[in-house]
Order: structure tokens, then sequence, then C-alpha cells
């Protein structure tokens, strides 16, 4: 298993990913079925500062012997945990099926790739380069101890298991995924400033569900303000769901004793919003991986002004709702472009339709390893709804 931010050093946000190896080949079936294995076991270990992560160990004859995954910081890694459960005898000349590169460096347990060259296996099969400076190196390892190895098998569904662990590495902060509902002519609320609700019942409902995918949810404090929010991840019946993303708001002006957001189940994080690095530095010092920026409109530009979005989500209802006598309520409030040629390009990767409304999924277009202004202020926000 690769490195993790438990076991080593986060990776610089100036690291560039290395270069897919000669070595690389594509697999057969039985190659494949075991790497789909392996990534049904990396479910099964916990999120959290290390990556999941998971691993198969073939006998020379492509029968599987063992599955393994990663159970959480300090304990074996995928690669180990496999073959614990495998005698000398079976090891020797097999074949490791692993999601992600085997990790080349001593932390709280050894490398990966020396204990799969000490325990004989002849062949390693992996998804997912390893970025990390400390961490990575292990294929070349491998190769240079007579090890055959092949990379890149099933690589995009692993890099979706290992999105948010691999920004913190090659980044270093968190994934930001930022979201807004808006009408079909780009408005986020009407002229009175009513915005409850523009999607449907299905469209939040999805909302609420990547609330308790995400590790921490981040809105202004406008919206606290003009909305009381109470910022947790609920069903259909408006329970609480059993994960919740830590509490986020960004302004200087005081959250009133009496907002919902005071009696989230975790522990409210209040900051000035001035410095956007700094707050998501701090975030991923707490173990937070997956941002879920939700409001409201001066929130959303400043993220993106910075160069700190990953992931767009669009909620598009079919309604028009046009300009008031004060002037638009944009989704999105001023984002630093003054001409076309400076609009930020994204690419559309979903297209989803949600009862009524459309959710319309894209990202950037270059990778956002952007310098970060420290004068860049989320804290004036004008609020959109945030439940």
């Amino acid at each position: 298993m690769g490195g993790s931010t438990g076991d080593a050093e986060v990776s610089p946000p100036s690291l560039p990913r290395r270069t897919r190896p000669e070595w690389a080949v594509s697999q057969g079936a039985s190659e494949t079925a075991a790497m789909r294995r392996a990534l049904t076991a990396a479910l099964r270990g916990p999120r959290g500062l290390n990556p999941q992560v998971g691993a198969v160990i073939l006998s020379p004859d492509g029968d599987i012997l063992a599955e393994g995954w990663h159970r959480g910081v300090g304990t074996a890694h995928a690669e180990v945990d496999a073959m614990s459960q495998l005698s000398s005898e079976q090891l020797r000349g097999s074949t490791a099926v692993v999601t992600l590169e085997p990790c080349n460096h001593t932390g709280r347990t050894g490398p990966c790739a020396q204990a799969l060259i000490d325990a004989g296996v002849t062949r390693v099969i992996y998804a997912v380069d390893d970025p990390g400076v400390a961490s990575g190196g292990g294929a070349e390892r491998l190769v240079a101890a007579g090890v055959t190895v092949d990379a890149g098998l099933l690589q995009d569904e692993c890099t979706a298991l290992l999105e948010s662990w691999l920004t913190v590495q090659r980044l270093g902060r968190p994934h930001v995924t930022v979201k807004w509902a808006q009408s079909l002519d780009g408005r986020a609320a009407a002229a009175d400033g009513t915005s409850m609700w523009i999607t449907g019942p299905t469209a939040r409902a999805d909302v609420h569900r990547r609330r308790a995918d995400a590790d921490a949810i981040v809105v202004g404090i406008g919206t606290v303000l003009a909305d009381d929010p109470a910022l947790t991840a609920r069903g259909p019946a408006g329970q609480p769901l059993s994960q919740q993303p830590l509490p986020v708001v960004l302004g200087q002006r005081a959250i009133p004793d009496a907002a919902q957001v005071r009696r989230h189940p975790r522990t409210l994080i209040q900051r000035p919003g001035t410095d956007l690095a700094a707050v998501l530095e701090e975030l991923r010092d707490l173990g937070i991986q997956r941002v879920f920026v939700e409001g409201g409109p001066t929130v959303s530009a400043s993220f993106m002004r910075a160069g700190l979005v990953d992931e767009v989500l669009a909620y598009v209802a079919p309604v028009l709702i046009g300009s008031g006598p004060d002037g638009d309520r944009p989704a999105v409030t001023d984002i630093g472009v003054g001409t076309l040629a400076a609009a930020h390009r994204l690419e559309f990767t979903a297209l989803e339709q949600l009862g009524d409304d459309l959710l319309l999924v894209a990202r950037p277009r270059a990778a956002t390893e952007q310098s970060v202004s420290p004068s860049l202020t989320a804290s004036d926000d004008a609020g959109t709804p945030s439940v």
C-alpha cells in the first residue's frame, strides 16, 4: 500500500505526477477481476488520514489465495494484511494485485515493496501511482529486485476511491467540492431574497447524501444569518444520518446563540475567511480530506478565485427568476474574470436528472495547483439555501 498522511509527510504542492513507466501494460480478465475484488476490499477499510487500499494475492495459476485491506493508521498495509494469511510456500511465485502502488518507506510499518520482495512475490499489479515524496517509488524498488510490475489496471475506478487522499498528497490540502442550486437563468434567489426551494426534494436528498460523504461542510456567515441552516446530513424523513460533516462557518460576524448550527452534533468551527488556504491547511491537519462548500455565492466565488476548487456541483431547476430592481442574485459572484479569455474553463464529467432538476458535475480543465492570495475573503456572503 502507498503512503499516508499518518505514516509519511504530505507531498509539497509543486510535486509533479510521475510519468507512466515503460513497464506499464494492460491485463487480462483474471487480473481485472482480482483488482475489482481488491477495490471492494479497500472499501471495508476506514476513511481517515490513511488511504483506503485493498490487495489480492493470486497463485501462479491465477487463483485467488487471499485478500486484505488497510484497517487504519498503524495497522498492516493491505498487501501485508493479505500476505499474513498465507504460508511462505504459497507466497513464493505469487502475484499481488493492489489498488495503490506499494509504499517504499518506513513509518509506523515497514515498506510494502520490500515485504513483497522478501516474500518471494514475483509479480505486482497496481492501479494508481503513489505521489508521496517519502512513500512513492515502490514500483521502481520492485523492478530493481527483479519483480515484474504492471501499473494502471482499473486506474480510473481506483482513483475515484482515492481521490480526496490523492489531492491531499499532491496539493497539501483537502479535496474541495463547491455546490450551488440555481434557476435556469443562473439565479440563486428571487428579488426579495427568497430561495427555498429552487430545487425539488430529489435534488435536496442528493445534497444530503453528499454531505454525509464529506468530512466538512463550509458556508459563509451570511448564509447562517439569512437561512439559519442546520448544516447536518439528513434522510428523507428529516432524521440525521450516521455520518455528519464538520460544520465550518467563514466570517467575523457573530453566530447567534439560537442558530441551528450551534446544535450540530459535531463541534462548530468559525474562522474569519480572509485566508482560505490557511483554513484548508487547518482542516487538513484535523484529518479532513473532503470539504463540501455550500455557500453562498461569495464563498463559492472566493474558492474559485483562489484556485481551490476541484469539483463543481450545479443543481439546475427548470424555473426562471430574472433580475429584480436591486439587481441580480447570481449563483456565483465575482470570480475575477474581466474578459472571456480569462474565463475559468471546466469540463463536464457527469449529468444526472434528479426529479425535475438536473445535476451538472464539472471539474477544472487544468490542475488547481495555483498560488493562493491570503487576502481573498469569504466572510460577507449574502446567503443561499443551506439546510
